[in-house]
């Protein structure tokens, strides 16, 4: 078979262990990961064969330790080759597994924790300054496994049956980006399976290519990832620490092809290469890739142009890990400004306010029904603002599909400003916005005005060494790009850097509103 073809059939593997296993047997001597250290000599490498072998091995030594089908165990690792190995073992077993990212602390930790109902709790013990373990007790955590450089260990003999079914929830994420309130995701393996499958045939990858990891592996864009490798057989570089320049070696070393992970990612890699453009910052990048953020259509130009590689970007949320993503083979002005194309399995279906649906170009709110759909949030039943009557999860988010199936975002229900009785974009201000010289990145919110029910404030972070914008400065730009009179801001306030969460940098606009209200 082609590799599409037999990454086509893995991709109806039941489950995460079937699919590791089915790989492990094509291609058992294949490098499946390598982790990039910051001494060379310190790189690590994993196959396919080894990634089975391994995983079966710790899910045995788990099993010692009372780790059975359906406990929940949560863990709180970086993005090393011990917590694949960890979670391929939770899979084995059947466990119900709740990734926590590295850089929360006890009030988001304990809050997973006890939502969750752990029955044990995987940490790396002091990562980067920070004693997770002495969290992990202070919290009361049960069954506290240090899991950063050895491994539980077992005979794989002890172990039940690895599990038959995909669709019994044995996943639990945690919404981490946009509001104050996390809420647990349920998912399956199938859910997980189809989002990487999204993911991977849409990328038009290869054998050949060399992937890389530099988000937190307990995002869930970490077995988005993990999907793809196992389809395509690929490997991937794993960053434990992704940090600009100092990581660049990490790329060249192993001649990555594929890098990414969303637009912030982007911006890093061009402001690298602005520093020396003449020199192809990676030789051997080909394909930059992500989403889980909205991207500027200057951005992807910015990239085609100055770094001399393709750039794809989809669109995914913690309850969806991939719902379109743009092909290498699109056009570019679809690359530019759509998130791509839904697979086969996903139903984008986008409606009025009432639920009806809308016709192509017609803007309403995006609402999602398929197998990588999640199957709602811990403790709640399912309430009406999240599915509608049909089962589409409501996402919350606004755009409108091409009539070539294309899918366009244009902000979220919570970012369109209503001034004076008119809708605002914020999106439509930020995208004219990124082309404005000295701006680095911008958020536009509304905010509460008591005779214009909301006013338009950007808030603008600009590049070191740049003179301060001005409001004059800025409304006078947006007037040349004809911005309509009743969109132009009317607040501007200066950041060094916009808060961010810790997995994708995705910009917290919650924080920027409490701040400014």
């Amino acid at each position: 078979m082609t590799d599409t073809a037999t990454a086509t059939e893995l991709s109806r593997s039941r489950t995460l262990w079937e699919l590791v296993s089915h790989r492990a047997a094509l291609t058992p001597d294949t490098t499946a990961l390598t982790e990039a250290a910051e001494d060379p000599a310190h790189d690590r490498r994993l196959t396919f064969g080894e990634l089975r072998d391994r995983s079966e091995r710790v899910a045995a030594g788990l099993h010692d330790r009372g780790v059975r089908p359906g406990t929940v165990v949560a863990w709180q690792l970086p993005t090393r080759i011990e917590t694949v190995l960890l979670s391929v073992a939770l899979a084995r077993i059947g466990a119900v597994q709740t990734p926590v990212i590295p850089f929360y602390r006890d009030r988001e930790v304990g809050f997973a924790l006890r939502e969750s109902k752990a029955e044990h709790f995987a940490v790396p013990g002091t990562w980067r300054g920070f004693d997770h373990t002495a969290m992990a007790r202070r919290l009361g955590a049960r069954g506290v496994l240090e899991c950063y450089d050895t491994l539980p260990d077992g005979d794989p003999a002890v172990l039940p049956p690895p599990p038959a079914s995909g669709t019994d929830v044995r996943w639990i994420y945690w919404t981490s980006g946009t509001t104050s309130d996390p809420k647990g995701v349920l998912h399956t393996d199938r859910s997980l399976i189809a989002g990487g499958s999204c993911l991977a045939h849409a990328l038009r990858l290869n054998p050949s290519d060399v992937g890389s990891m530099a988000f937190p592996y307990a995002h869930i864009g970490g077995p988005d990832y993990l999907v793809m490798l196992l389809l395509y057989g690929f490997p991937a570089v794993l960053f434990e620490k992704f940090a600009m320049p100092d990581a660049l070696d990490g790329y060249r070393r192993h001649g990555v092809t594929v890098a990414g992970g969303s637009t912030a990612f982007y911006s890093m890699f061009l402001t690298e290469q602005r520093k020396t453009p003449d020199t192809p910052l990676i030789p051997t990048l080909r394909l930059l890739a992500g989403g889980g953020a909205p991207k500027p259509p200057e951005i992807y130009h910015a990239v085609v142009r100055e770094l001399g590689c393709q750039l794809t970007h989809g669109y995914g949320m913690t309850e969806v890990p991939m719902i379109t993503m743009g092909s290498p083979d699109d056009t570019p002005e679809h690359l530019a400004t759509t998130e791509g194309r839904p697979p086969a399995g996903m139903s984008v279906r986008i409606t009025a306010p009432d639920g009806t649906e809308l016709p192509p170009d017609t803007d309403g709110e995006v609402r999602l029904r398929g197998e990588a759909v999640c199957q709602g949030y811990l403790n709640r039943d399912a309430p009406t603002d999240t599915f509608d009557a049909d089962g589409y999860l409501i996402t919350g988010d606004l755009g409108h599909l091409t009539p070539d199936g294309y899918l366009v975002l244009t902000g979220r229900s919570k970012d369109v400003i209503i001034r004076k009785g008119e809708n605002i974009s914020a999106k439509e201000i930020e995208d004219l916005l990124h082309q404005l010289p000295g701006i680095t990145d911008v958020a536009v919110i509304g905010l509460p005005d008591p005779t214009r029910g909301e006013r338009v404030c950007a808030v603008v972070e600009q590049p070191p060494g740049a003179a301060p914008l001005t409001l004059p400065q800025l409304t006078a730009y947006l007037r040349t790009q004809g911005l309509a009179t009743h969109k132009l801001p009317e607040q501007l306030e200066l950041l060094e850097s916009l808060p961010r969460n810790e997995t994708l940098r995705k910009v917290l606009k919650y924080k920027l509103r409490e701040r400014y209200a």
